[in-house]
């Protein structure tokens, strides 16, 4: 992509770019980063074809997340199939992630990843599809699932997470199908190829056993 405009130069000379590999021989086991702690709320949204994929953009506050004492609060989500992230060398089949940003401008992201298995409750309940209605009343971000406490956490580019949940959720092959097919780009993925890690850390983050909510 650095090839085509200029200012995308880091997508072809940048040293952090994502996504990356996130292999148990290059984690580092942490307990100190602590939990991401979400006070999400719902408001209306617009659900969007941006040609590569299916954004959802809420409208009013959906609620933040607190890293380190940093607010980022939430501005969207949107759909990867099949995973952009890889760990230990295995893709899945699909990968949410939920865009953060805080008052100064700082990007935090949230990825989370699926497998075949029953249906995900929020692309069924939520978001119908078909049809993909364009405006989506009172979405709570609260009811996309996280349910694990551990998390990998990495710098990277802005378009992919610097924090992915240590957790494999479970969505259906049709409803991966549809959120390709509504994007109507004649494309079996959207993801983008792992980059090189560039001796970055990664950190995995496991809460001490005695660790309280």
């Amino acid at each position: 992509m650095g090839e085509i405009h200029a200012e995308w130069g880091a997508c072809s000379n940048g040293t952090m770019q994502s996504p990356i590999d996130m292999s148990s021989e290059r984690v580092n086991i942490v307990s100190h980063l602590g939990r991401l702690r979400r006070s999400y709320k719902p408001t209306n949204a617009v659900l969007r074809n941006r040609g590569h994929d299916m954004m959802l953009r809420w409208e009013g506050e959906a609620g933040a997340i607190e890293i380190n004492g940093t607010e980022y609060e939430l501005h969207q989500c949107h759909w990867h199939s099949p995973s952009e992230h890889t760990i230990n060398g295995r893709r899945y089949d699909l990968e949410l992630h939920l865009v953060h940003e805080s008052a100064d401008g700082k990007i935090a992201v949230v990825g989370i990843m699926y497998k075949i298995g029953r249906p995900d409750s929020f692309l069924s309940s939520r978001l119908p599809i078909p049809p993909m209605k364009r405006e989506q009343w009172g979405i709570d971000p609260r009811d996309i699932k996280i349910g694990s406490r551990k998390y990998y956490r990495y710098i990277g580019s802005l378009t992919v997470p610097p924090c992915t949940e240590n957790v494999v959720r479970t969505v259906t092959r049709e409803q991966v199908r549809l959120l390709r097919v509504a994007v109507h780009d004649n494309s079996d993925t959207n993801a983008r190829p792992l980059q090189a890690i560039n001796k970055r850390s990664i950190k995995l983050f496991r809460p001490n056993d005695d660790e309280r909510d």
